[in-house]
């Protein structure tokens, strides 16, 4: 090699002879950078043996609890365990009538873990044991069948000549439950296929929830005590609302006060999904529905998801089975959507002054009121491949804390939200529109006062006087009914809401002609006939959701959405019917006082204001909750109750 010839070495060019040298590049430089690199991980090798050394008790301490992972667990709960009994022998004996929701609770609790258990350890030796009384009730599973519907009949009718004698106007509403199921009788699919077990059982199963919640006390207090703490627990959205809206616009604005809530509930059901309380919860309501009244495993689970998540949500816990289910699973599947309404929406319902405990029970009584009523419209003709829930899982969401699920329940709620506001405008403003315009040609003729709650009220009067309103309130109930069915549930709460406080603030009945207000029975009644998402504006988001769901089935849905519709109306106006038959009107208070003179010997004037003082909070300053805070003159009303009924009572003084 002479002098000339250069070294090449990474691309760089170093010449000997008339080459330019670069002095970014040496090899005793290499040789310095190759010690200080060698030196450098013989220190990082002497310093992990240091830590490793260090670390060694807490990697075997780590190693010893997981190997031992099960009895730690089991001390850990064993001491939380302790430590609730404490607990809740400390709050009965310090006020039991203060921790009797705890005990409630506390009892619900404990019976379903001890029934899972006993299901899971003792359920195969108990079913042997049951063995020959199974094997001797399938032999005369017959004969007992009909001995069971002759008793049932005979006790549904000794109770309805009873019950009625005293107030002839149930009868109208057990005529309408009647007509509706001969209505979808005589336009079903396949009339001869039709199997009535499912009927039957679906509508026995609505009236025993309806005459639980409405007619016995337990069942009474206990709604009306979970409407009351949906309430306050809707209330906190006003901390996070008033916070980024300010005060005055979440008191006084729709949209800053109702639609809030709606961000709030998803977000809770987002993580009560996470926690698997939702699961467990909407399995053990589909069971009982599932082996009472014999339908598919699948379509059971989503209309009774439908209780408390909305009609394109439920459908997502039986996602991978909706491309194999029958034509009537997916009808039953879009009936319940059509017959609820979510959990969601329902905290904006009660924001508007609606009455919670009818809105939840009317929301569990339509489950399976809506799987009857679609089994007699659409029968099952094919064969279901999802007889056996064995088989069947529930989906989960994909969150990994319960961060993320509140986050992603607020998130998912954004279109939701979005979708109310934007409905209200566009269907309010065309109500507007189509008022003017069906003025403009009445006036054409002599009659500018026809509008759409005109028409409805004629065209759907007839259906709310079966359900039980009387013939003078019946027109305005029926207007509520057209705007629900033709608008959205939204606009007709909002209007029933707004009868409700005309009501409490002592209105006169009738002015101008125009009824101000309907009587609590009429009330509640339509309250029921009002819940559920079947209007017109829900034919297209549940093509839409289920469809994208599962593509391959959206020719089946598409025909089947309309009949569906109507369906689900009329699972409404049935469940609207049993509260007319159960429902026996309180006594109205606010009627009362206006027209007494508070004599303290009267027992209807103590009990209401013994109500009034219930309500009443004194904290300095005299206020009320619950109904009587939207009463007018309830502070004239407090006093007079105080002057005959109060003077030993806490808040009088």
């Amino acid at each position: 090699m002479t002098e000339q010839n250069s070294v090449q070495l990474k691309g760089v060019t170093r010449a000997n002879g008339n080459g330019i040298d670069n002095p970014a590049f040496d090899f005793e430089d290499i040789e310095e950078s190759g010690s200080n690199k060698l030196e450098t991980k013989r220190r990082k090798v002497r310093l992990g043996g240091y830590l490793s050394k260090v670390s060694r008790p807490i990697n075997a301490t780590e190693d010893y609890i997981k190997a031992h992972s099960v009895i730690f667990k089991s001390i850990v709960l064993g001491i939380l365990g302790v430590g609730y009994v404490a607990y809740f022998i400390a709050a009965c004996v310090l006020d039991f009538q203060r921790a009797t929701a705890l005990v409630v609770l506390t009892v619900l609790a404990v019976f379903a873990k001890s029934y899972e258990l006993i299901k899971k350890y003792k359920g195969d030796r108990i079913a042997e044991c049951c063995t020959p009384l199974n094997t001797c009730f399938k032999s005369n599973l017959r004969w007992l069948k009909w001995v069971f519907l002759l008793v049932v009949v005979v006790l549904l009718v000794c109770w309805l000549a009873l019950d009625t004698s005293k107030r002839p106007e149930q009868l109208i509403s057990f005529g309408g439950v009647c007509m509706f199921i001969l209505l979808i009788f005589l336009f079903s699919v396949h009339r001869a296929e039709v199997m009535w077990r499912p009927v039957f059982w679906g509508l026995g199963l609505q009236f025993c929830i309806g005459l639980f919640v409405i007619r016995t006390q337990p069942g009474f207090i206990a709604f009306e005590w979970l409407g009351k703490q949906v309430q306050t627990f809707l209330n906190y959205t006003i901390a996070g609302s008033s916070f980024v809206f300010g005060p005055e616009l979440t008191a006084k604005v729709f949209a800053f006060q109702a639609l809030p809530i709606v961000v709030f509930f998803s977000s809770v059901m987002s993580i009560l999904y996470f926690l698997g309380v939702m699961q467990w919860l909407i399995l053990k309501i589909s069971w009982v529905m599932q082996i009472t009244m014999g339908t598919s495993a699948t379509e059971t689970l989503s209309v009774a998801g439908n209780i408390f998540v909305g009609q394109t949500e439920a459908p997502l816990l039986i996602r991978p089975y909706l491309q194999d289910m029958t034509k009537s699973e997916i009808h039953a599947v879009m009936v319940g959507g059509f017959a609820t309404i979510a959990g969601s929406v329902m905290g904006a319902f009660i924001s508007f002054g609606i009455d919670p405990s009818s809105l939840i029970s009317a929301s569990v009584m339509a489950a399976p009121c809506a799987l009857a009523l679609s089994k007699l419209s659409y029968p099952e003709t094919e064969e279901s491949a999802f007889t056996s829930e064995k088989n069947i899982k529930v989906a989960c969401g994909d969150e990994q804390n319960i961060l993320e699920a509140a986050s992603n329940g607020a998130s998912a709620s954004i279109g939701l939200v979005a979708n109310i506001a934007a409905n209200l405008i566009a269907f309010l403003a065309i109500l507007e529109f189509i008022n003017n315009a069906l003025s403009w040609f009445g006036g054409m003729v002599g009659f500018p006062e026809i509008t759409f709650e005109l028409l409805c009220s004629y065209v759907f009067m007839p259906v709310a006087f079966m359900m039980g309103i009387p013939y003078d309130e019946s027109f305005t109930v029926a207007e509520l009914i057209g705007t629900k069915l033709f608008l959205n549930e939204f606009v007709a709460y909002e209007k029933l809401a707004t009868l409700k406080i005309n009501r409490l603030n002592g209105l006169d009945e009738l002015i101008g002609g125009e009824r101000q207000w309907i009587s609590v029975r009429s009330e509640i009644i339509t309250t029921y006939a009002l819940c559920g998402f079947a209007n017109m504006s829900s034919l297209g988001i549940v093509i839409g959701g289920l469809a994208s769901i599962c593509p391959s089935r959206k020719g089946d849905i598409s025909s089947l959405v309309l009949r569906a519709m109507i369906t689900g109306t009329c699972v409404s106006l049935v469940n609207s019917c049993i509260a007319g038959i159960l429902f026996v009107p309180p006594l109205d208070c606010v009627k009362l006082f206006q027209i007494s003179d508070f004599n303290a010997a009267d027992t209807n004037i103590k009990k209401c204001c013994q109500d009034l003082f219930q309500s009443t909070i004194n904290n300095g300053t005299i206020s009320f909750e619950g109904l009587w805070s939207v009463v007018a003159n309830v502070t004239t009303y407090f006093n007079e109750c105080c002057l005959c009924c109060g003077s030993s009572v806490a808040v009088c003084n």
